[in-house]
């Protein structure tokens, strides 16, 4: 078995991803109901994770499979690690801004990545030593790249709302990098990750983040050139936060957060 089949395997997971999801997005009897941790689920996140997982358990019945909905753990061999929607709540609003998003991940490190959002008709995949790619609206896939943008005066940065950043992290590290940067918006979850992948944008940060969220995330951005890690500097999915960065802009980007100094 060869990374390549795997990332054959894994858009295929997201093909039937988005048949369900598009199947329900919008619809009238949406059935939505809240987690204990206060975050919105709706019959469509569990029927994609089940349904991926069905497949997975055909498929690769050797792997582990960790996802939002039904848990999981991560261990040393090869995990699955699922987010059947990211953006949930844009998702029951009929905000078109959500995706499924599927990784592998081996010994700890994500080797595939494939986030999915068919009501942008956009798909962005990559796999270690391959590359980083993306469709729009049914193209023909078209390698990614992060930007060339090295002063932070020149960037764009995308991050989240401030109440996550007062909560979590510092009103004031969050203020240091918006002050910092040349423009600055809340794309939020998977998409600014995913707009610094193909350079659009340079920064994308995260306060708070679970590892679903961004272990496809990770390969994308490493794949297309740029960096990722948590806000300490760890190049890691779990760390509880995320960073994405062309590369360029992210010790800068750190030391505006707060993180320790980086080793030279």
């Amino acid at each position: 078995m060869t990374i390549a089949d795997d990332l054959e395997l894994a858009l295929r997971l997201a093909d039937r991803a988005d048949a369900i999801t598009a199947a329900r997005f919008r619809a009238r009897d949406l059935d939505v109901h809240r987690k204990p941790d206060r975050t919105p689920v709706t019959d469509a996140d569990i029927a994609v994770e089940d349904a991926v997982r069905e497949i997975l358990t055909e498929q690769r019945p050797g792997d582990v499979v960790a996802g939002e909905e039904r848990g999981g753990a991560v261990g040393d061999g090869r995990a699955w690690v699922l987010d059947p929607i990211d953006g949930t709540k844009n998702f029951l609003r009929g905000v078109p801004a959500w995706a499924s998003l599927i990784a592998l991940v081996e010994e700890g490190r994500p080797v595939l990545g494939v986030i999915s959002a068919p009501a942008l008709q956009r798909r962005w995949w990559a796999a270690s030593g391959a590359g980083a790619w993306s469709t729009r609206d049914g193209s023909e896939p078209g390698r990614i790249s992060v930007s060339g943008v090295r002063d932070a005066s020149d960037a764009y940065v995308s991050t989240t709302n401030l109440g996550e950043w007062v909560q979590h992290h510092s009103r004031e590290a969050y203020l240091r990098l918006i002050d910092a940067c040349w423009e600055n918006r809340a794309f939020g979850d998977f998409w600014h990750h995913c707009l610094v992948a193909e350079g659009a944008i340079d920064l994308a940060v995260e306060p708070i983040i679970n590892a679903w969220d961004v272990a496809a995330v990770q390969i994308l951005i490493e794949e297309a050139g740029g960096t990722f890690t948590d806000l300490a500097g760890n190049p890691r999915y779990d760390g509880g936060n995320a960073l994405s960065s062309n590369g360029h802009l992210h010790s800068t980007a750190l030391r505006l957060l707060g993180a320790p100094a980086q080793p030279s």
